[in-house]
């Protein structure tokens, strides 16, 4: 018997094969430390949790709108206000079992089979997997190390065609922690106006900037940049509620009523109690999110610093979200054993069996050059994790 073809081409999630791995590993017996989680490894705020108790016990436990709740499309309509300057009407708002649904709801939407969809290399994971499941094509795009992996409009003209239907922008990005500028924003708006794209502006990182940086939602430039964006995020890691499963879109009312309608037919709402969180989560007191974020950005700064000591390794540095990525490049082709590294999965793959640390290999975000080490865990892990990178990467050298 014959399967779907299009399904049996995607490929597996290799950030949740690893984290899956190591988790394994420590169930075994083995110290394992993993570099792969893409969720904070802190608790959800208490004041999120006892919102949800007390929705059970007072009984909302029922169906929701298909869409979601409609206090929680206020209070999401409120942040993106306060946060962002966007003025969105609750017919423009839908809540999903993730934000990763609710790009899945957005390609359903916007594309027909053969619609191409514009994603930068390095993407997250699972860009051109919902593309593919859409029917649409991902186009990959090339980036130049030097300026941070970030759209250069000038090599967006020479993907262009007459099928590109959407371009993705990320920021701050999954998974090298840059962020666009205004300026670069508005080069993108101004290319995404010319050729009459959909902008698809991933934001689910956008609390999790250090220092200086700021966030700049693209749909925020001008009015035909609003007119054109889907706008996804989540609460999953700003707020810690990675299980809780819950995501949002905005934009125009025509694509979020087409979301909405798909929305309806696969999953329904999405999960009332998390929902009921979450209007307590973006109402509420903010302050634990600002001591998540502090600590992420000494864990940042420490591990910066660490894997600059080590010999023959560089990193980008992450102005935001809580990943490194870390160039490898020094120490493939090399032997290691009876094994000749080649790429960044056999890189991992030896790391995790030689060292006991788990990372996820850069190839599963377009650069096989490179390794991706999340900072989403405790410093004692950190530290001791990256001195057995350390001893790993000189044991290749004596090899």
């Amino acid at each position: 018997m014959k399967f779907s073809t299009k399904i049996s081409s995607l490929s597996p999630s290799l950030t949740l094969a690893i984290t899956a791995k190591a988790k394994e590993m420590k169930s075994n017996g083995l110290d394992v430390i993993g570099f792969g989680a893409g969720e904070p490894d802190f608790n959800t705020p208490n004041n999120i949790i006892q919102a949800a108790i007390k929705a059970m016990n007072e009984g909302q436990t029922k169906y929701t709108p298909a869409s979601g709740l409609i206090e929680l499309k206020n209070a999401i309509i409120n942040k993106l206000k306060v946060d962002n300057n966007l003025e969105y009407r609750t017919s423009q708002v839908i809540v999903s079992t993730g934000a990763k649904q609710s790009l899945a709801n957005l390609f359903m939407a916007i594309l027909n089979p053969g619609d191409e969809v514009l994603i930068p290399i390095p993407y997250w994971v699972s860009y051109p997997e919902l593309v593919k499941i859409a029917d649409g094509v991902p186009v990959f795009v090339e980036t130049l190390e030097d300026e941070s992996f970030k759209y250069n409009v000038n090599i967006l003209e020479k993907v262009i065609t007459s099928k590109t239907k959407a371009i993705i922008i990320n920021s701050p990005n999954n998974p090298t922690g840059t962020i666009y500028t205004e300026e670069e924003l508005r080069e993108i708006a101004d290319f995404a106006k010319e050729h009459d794209l959909i902008i698809v502006s991933d934001e689910m990182y956008e609390k999790l900037i250090y220092g200086d940086g700021k966030h700049i939602s693209i749909a925020s430039i001008s009015e035909d940049a609003y007119k054109r964006t889907v706008v996804i995020n989540g609460l999953s890691k700003s707020y810690s509620m990675t299980g809780w499963r819950i995501g949002y879109a905005a934009g125009s009312e025509e694509i979020v009523k087409l979301m909405t309608n798909i929305q309806s037919h696969m999953t329904s709402n999405p999960n009332t109690i998390a929902q009921v969180a979450s209007i307590e989560a973006l109402n509420g007191p903010q302050d634990e999110v600002e001591s998540m974020k502090s600590e992420f950005e000494k864990r940042r700064d420490f591990m910066i610093e660490r894997i600059n000591q080590i010999d023959g390794l560089k990193t980008i540095y992450p102005s935001g979200a809580f990943y490194v990525m870390v160039n490898i490049s020094n120490y493939l082709n090399k032997k290691i054993g009876d094994t000749i590294i080649e790429n960044s999965i056999q890189f991992s793959e030896e790391l995790l069996k030689r060292n006991n640390v788990a990372v996820i290999p850069g190839s599963a975000f377009g650069l096989d050059n490179y390794i991706r080490l999340s900072y989403a865990t405790s410093m004692d892990n950190i530290k001791l994790g990256l001195d057995r990178v350390e001893k790993f990467v000189n044991y290749i050298k004596k090899c």
